[in-house]
Formats: C-alpha cells, structure tokens, sequence
C-alpha cells in the first residue's frame, strides 16, 4: 500500500465548495461564558439548515404482476343495388358490360379479428443508507437535501444518487429520515464501467433496433 501523505499535494486534488448558511455577525460580549455558533450540549443535534448533514435510508420492496388478454372479431357486409332508375337499369348493361346487374350493383364484406396476450412481473428490492447534505431550506421549513455517492470496484463504478424534500419533523434522533417520508423523491442507482458496458448493447444495434419497422 502506498504511505500516507498530504492529500492536498496531488495535482488532482480540489478544494471542496458545498452550500453554507448565511454568515451571522457575533456580537461583542466580552463578560459572557456563552460563545455564538458552538454546538450546546443540550442543544438538538437534527440537520436544520444549509450544510448540515442528514443520513437518507431506502429500503424499497417493489412486486408487480400484471396479465391482460384481449380478443376482439368483427364482421361487416354490405349490398347495394338499383333495381330501378327511371327505366335506366336496362341501359348499364350495354355500359358497363353484360356482367353488371342492376339489382346487384356493389356487394362488399370484411371481417377482422385480433388476439393480445400481455403478462408483466417484476420483482425490486433496493436497500441504501446514503448521507446527504441540506442544500436549501424552503419558506415553509422543509428541506431540501441531495445525496451522492460513487464507490468503484475494479474496473466498474456505481454511482447512487437520491434528492428530495423532507420535513424537519420526520428526521429522527440518530439523524436519519426514510425515505418513504421524502416528497419528489428521485433515487437512482447504477453504473458504468467493462460489466455496464458488456451488458449494453452496441450503438449500431441500438440505431437498427429504432430505424427497422420489424
């Protein structure tokens, strides 16, 4: 293993810049035992505003299972005729040849039938524990927190990602929220790398599969 060294003097290394509640101006109270900004023992340790940290736990259980039959048939027939027009009948067949018949002029039918069969299972579970940071706290107090995490094994890296909207009351005391209590919640959890990439099919089959009608 390589040693430990300062990690600010690799040349990849960035200053982290993340969202941060509005500088407050501490008052001067020189006879004070009590300073502006420190963390009281007594004091709720909940995420509460801009920056602070909040810990988001999904565990989703998805099962569907749906199957449709569909079976439809019609038949249609029409007959039209002009047994007579003012004396007029006698004169299509010397017109329109000795085949055409007056009485019996058009005589048409169709008939169609279709037959669908659709089944659709699924079967999710998806269980994460992600920290998350408050990136906006809305007139009303809700919250507004984002979560990312990347984690790469070899040669495949997987990327989870979760945004919402949570209520102050619902974060519990070890600092966590559910997150079947998060509203426009948007998880997301996947990948790239040789797995993704061998599991994917190549552009030009994709670029086939949408230009052919079959």
């Amino acid at each position: 293993m390589t040693p430990t060294t300062d990690p600010t003097s690799d040349p990849k290394w960035r200053p982290v810049t993340m969202p941060m509640p509005r500088a407050e101006v501490a008052p001067r109270e020189p006879a004070s035992l009590w300073r502006t900004g420190s963390r009281a023992f007594f004091k709720d340790q909940r995420a509460a505003q801009v920056g602070d940290i909040v810990t988001i736990l999904v565990n989703t259980t998805d099962s569907a299972d749906v199957e449709n039959g569909t079976t439809a048939t019609r038949t249609g027939s029409e007959t039209m005729g002009v047994p007579n027009l003012f004396g007029l009948e006698a004169a299509l067949p010397k017109l329109l040849g000795s085949a055409v018949s007056a009485s019996t002029l058009v005589n048409a039918s169709s008939g169609s039938s279709n037959v669908a069969t659709g089944v659709m299972k699924r079967n999710e579970a998806v269980v994460l524990r992600l920290a998350g940071v408050i990136t906006q706290v809305l007139p009303n107090g809700n919250l507004v927190v984002a979560a990312r995490q990347e984690m790469r094994v070899n040669s495949e890296l997987r990327e989870l990602q979760v945004s919402g909207v949570i209520r102050p009351q619902d974060i519990a005391s070890d600092n966590t929220v559910p997150h079947d209590r998060m509203a426009e919640a948007r998880i997301s959890y996947g990948g790239r790398g040789q797995l993704t990439d061998m599991q994917t099919p190549r552009y030009g089959q994709q670029a086939m599969d949408i230009l052919l009608p079959f």
